[in-house]
């Protein structure tokens, strides 16, 4: 298994929290900055950035856009979804929809996940 931390993707990783997506600013500075146990913007796991990370909770949110529902979107995904649970991550994926149409329902169940992950210790 790969390291946690790639140096080498280091500048991409800051490139990205640079310039997240209109999404990923809304969950960020509307909830996830603010949250009680903290989250990290595209932190590298291994040979991934991830989107959002709460190591506390060991729960990764990724949020999906176009991409992501392709056939070749959904297997690499796949791929990386196995590789992030077998370092025991839980993934929470949600679309960039999710975001604009549910985003108080987004918001309750990743508040739920980071209390289960938390209080299953």
């Amino acid at each position: 298994m790969d390291k946690m931390y790639n140096k080498s993707l280091k500048a991409n990783a800051a490139n990205l929290r640079k310039n997240m997506t209109e999404e990923e600013r809304k969950l960020w500075y509307d909830f996830l900055r603010g949250f009680s146990v903290r989250f990290y913007r595209q932190k590298i796991i291994g040979r991934y950035i991830v989107d959002f990370y709460c190591a506390k909770a060991k729960l990764v949110i990724e949020l999906d856009g176009s991409q992501h529902y392709t056939r070749e979107g959904e297997e690499s995904d796949e791929i990386r979804t196995r590789y992030l649970k077998a370092y025991g991550i839980k993934i929470l994926r949600f679309s960039n929809l999710d975001i604009s149409t549910n985003f108080k329902g987004v918001c309750q169940t990743i508040f739920s996940a980071v209390e289960g992950c938390i209080n299953s210790d």
